[in-house]
């Protein structure tokens, strides 16, 4: 007589990348927008591919960038604290595939997933680190050593592997407002970064380990905050 068929490990990365009670994958198109500032938030979001923009519109109707996400991150978090609506705007940065969970899916596997649950907190702690590593440099770095510092997340320096071309499309405007300063400032600083090697441009910018060394050893061409 045939047992009942057992159950198999659980897999977060599966559970994130197929459709299932509670959660559908969607694809979206460059610069169409996931979710609205002011729109309930009933579902947590993971990327499966691409990148994503967060936005923030103040009452004054000040627009800012508060963070790029990219493929194995969650956003829209929030409504698993209790915030009945999105405080940013997302949109895609180029075309994504995203999966959708549902408050209820995601918080039911959260308490019987153990394995989901590691993988969601370490993601969790990781980001409040960037969260509080971003406050540090707002408060106590230049406007062109924070750009530097951006540029380094963006490729991907300090993971695994080589450091990848920046692949997504930004514009000064947006690396502006992302480090809190001016357009021009930014065109003066990645202009000098090209002249001194630590950045090129072929399509796509592709930053140097120059770069890094010049910010870890806070070297004279990476100006001192005043």
């Amino acid at each position: 007589m045939l047992g009942k068929p057992t159950k198999g490990p659980f897999d977060p990365t599966a559970f994130v990348a197929h459709v299932g009670h509670g959660k559908a994958i969607s694809e979206y198109k460059k610069n169409q927008n996931i979710f609205c500032q002011g729109e309930t938030a009933e579902a947590v979001f993971y990327i499966q591919k691409g990148r994503v923009k967060l936005t923030v519109l103040s009452e004054q109707g000040k627009e800012a960038v508060v963070g790029i996400l990219e493929a194995g991150q969650f956003f829209g978090e929030g409504c698993l604290n209790g915030h009945p609506l999105r405080i940013a705007t997302t949109t895609a940065l180029e075309d994504c595939t995203i999966t959708s969970i549902t408050k209820a899916a995601m918080l039911n596997t959260l308490h019987d997933e153990p394995a989901f649950s590691e993988m969601f907190m370490t993601y969790l702690l990781t980001r409040n680190s960037r969260v509080e590593e971003d406050l540090i440099d707002q408060l106590f770095n230049s406007s062109e050593k924070r750009l530097a510092r951006l540029l380094l997340i963006l490729a991907h320096f300090g993971k695994e592997g080589r450091p990848q071309p920046i692949a997504v499309e930004l514009s000064q405007e947006t690396l502006a407002e992302m480090i809190g300063t001016t357009r021009s400032r930014v065109s003066f600083f990645m202009n000098k970064f090209r002249k001194l090697g630590f950045i090129s441009y072929n399509g796509k910018i592709e930053v140097h380990n120059s770069l890094l060394n010049a910010v870890l050893n806070d070297k004279p061409q990476i100006e001192r905050p005043d």
